[in-house]
């Protein structure tokens, strides 16, 4: 008899995220079975040995055929062959009853839906970001909430517009809202609070309402995408 296909299936697109994409796989692996949960991570090119770590920590690695997250996040979904798709970042620590949080989530009727999170670390204003997570405004969402949907509803809404280089997570959710329930898991994955660090809490602020300003006014997801990254430090 062939195995049943996996319940669900975790995509993580990573690009270099090494110091992060084993911890991720063995926090998910430790937290489900093999037989209930894939682990695909969809990886850019990695000059950083990304795709080595991941496999080196059991999960299933495929190279994205063009970069970009909603690009490798519908290539992971292709490929996937799970009944739930579960959009995970690098640098997230996932709630350790995931899996069957998700399933009881799908089974009442919420064909999609996320976490609320909090960052690993105690800086106020970090906190008051936090708790705006569990209010059910598009500007309270975010990819780095993780996002479960069914595969059925995926494949209904096209999957990830690829248009959207930026604000790709926020685009399928409001797609998702207009014909399905979408559910805010009342617990917390745990989100890296890096770019605040390094670019500090008010510039951080500036630029992600730049963005969204920019995204409800529907001008070219590539010069959102430029306008954020000049207003950001990264490391």
């Amino acid at each position: 008899m062939k195995p049943l296909p996996p319940m669900l299936s975790v995509i993580i697109p990573t690009y270099n995220e090494a110091a992060n994409i084993g911890r991720l796989v063995a926090e998910l692996r430790r937290h489900a079975p093999a037989e209930a949960v894939e682990i695909l991570v969809v990886d850019a090119n990695s000059p950083d040995g990304t795709a080595a770590a991941a496999r080196q920590a059991g999960a299933t690695v495929l190279p994205a055929p063009k970069p970009g997250r909603a690009a490798q996040m519908n290539h992971g979904a292709r490929q996937a062959r799970g009944s739930i798709l579960y959009f995970v970042h690098a640098d997230v620590g996932i709630h350790p009853d995931y899996a069957a949080t998700i399933a009881a989530a799908v089974a009442r009727g919420h064909a999609a839906g996320c976490y609320r999170f909090r960052f690993d670390s105690t800086h106020p204003l970090l906190r008051i970001n936090s708790y705006g997570t569990r209010f059910k405004g598009i500007m309270s969402r975010g990819g780095d909430q993780t996002l479960f949907v069914t595969r059925a509803l995926f494949e209904q809404l096209g999957g990830f517009n690829e248009r959207f280089v930026i604000m790709e997570d926020f685009e399928i959710i409001q797609r998702i809202r207009r014909v399905a329930s979408f559910f805010i898991v009342p617990q917390e994955v745990v989100v890296s609070a890096r770019k605040y660090e390094t670019n500090g809490w008010l510039r951080v602020q500036l630029a992600n309402l730049t963005a969204f300003a920019m995204y409800f006014l529907k001008l070219p997801p590539p010069r959102i995408a430029r306008t954020y990254k000049a207003l950001l430090n990264y490391r």
